[in-house]
């Protein structure tokens, strides 16, 4: 369900790229220093995006430090250290690849996802600790999720709202939430986010979801009925097209009203262009002048 949160690279100007791959080596830095090399494995676009919000959020005074790491021994690479922000994305990374695998190992019943979470367990257990109400919290929201899909949730809002109130949870992160006012707005752009994520990866799904016969929120609200996957698409891109727009509109008012002055390109190009662009890839609309190859 993750990965769909990324930039749109070609638009970065170097330094914005630069400083954005620096969060995304300090994030798995901070991984590794804190709870072990293997488990920076587990690094996702999706929390270094979380990372730089915050300490844009938070006007964090970072430092940028050039440093080997094991992946690429020999060129320094740009990397973020001392920051609070990452610190923090890198210990919801561990967290939400553990509840990941839980998933995957409940679908599937993987021994590859089985072994991975005993290697995640330790950090987790201690994580589960350090965060006791946040992971009661994220525990909740997924026992609702799997209730509605058990269920077979007819209504994708309802389908998707455990996941956008788990992904409201993470993005409030406490330091910024002791003024009223931003911890609101923070909570907001999480709940759309978790939103966009889930009903996007559900779309995104279809074909495999109906072949497997796995539960998809579109699948029962617009009742598929073997008229193809193709036919079924076309039929409800209108819906999901409004939906997913919706959410990323009001996404693009909560980042709006944080005034984070700092890394603000990089935010941009992702809740703008990148974010966006993987939309309408998924949805497969096509921009007036764009070549096939182009999408």
């Amino acid at each position: 369900m993750f990965g769909y949160v990324v930039p749109e690279k070609p638009e970065l100007t170097i330094k914005e790229y630069e400083l954005f791959r620096a969060y995304y080596c300090g994030v798995c830095k901070s991984i590794g220093r804190r709870h072990g090399h293997f488990r920076r494995l587990t690094l996702s676009y999706d929390t270094t995006f979380l990372a730089v919000l915050l300490s844009a959020a938070a006007g964090e005074s970072i430092q940028v430090k050039k440093k080997r790491c094991f992946v690429h021994p020999f060129k320094k690479r740009h990397i973020v250290t001392d920051s609070s922000a990452v610190d923090y994305a890198s210990d919801i990374n561990i967290i939400l690849a553990y509840y990941n695998l839980e998933d995957k190992k409940r679908d599937k019943e993987s021994l590859v996802s089985a072994s991975a979470m005993i290697l995640l367990k330790r950090a987790f257990k201690r994580l589960k600790n350090k965060y006791s109400n946040k992971c009661e919290i994220i525990g909740q929201r997924l026992g609702e999720l799997i209730r509605l899909e058990k269920e077979k949730c007819a209504s994708v809002d309802m389908a998707a709202e455990p996941f956008a109130k788990l992904m409201e949870e993470i993005t409030a992160y406490e330091p910024l939430c002791t003024g009223e006012d931003t911890g609101k707005i923070l909570r907001w752009l999480g709940y759309n986010l978790g939103k966009w994520i889930y009903l996007l990866d559900a779309y995104d799904d279809l074909e495999k979801d109906i072949k497997s016969g796995n539960y998809n929120p579109f699948i029962y609200q617009y009742g598929y009925n073997n008229q193809g996957v193709d036919a079924f698409r076309q039929q409800i891109r209108e819906k999901a097209e409004f939906i997913l727009f919706y959410t990323l509109n009001e996404i693009s008012r909560a980042f709006e009203l944080l005034e984070a002055k700092r890394n603000r390109g990089i935010l941009e190009n992702i809740i703008y262009i990148g974010m966006l662009r993987k939309t309408e890839n998924i949805l497969g609309i096509r921009r007036c002048g764009e070549s096939e190859e182009s999408v």
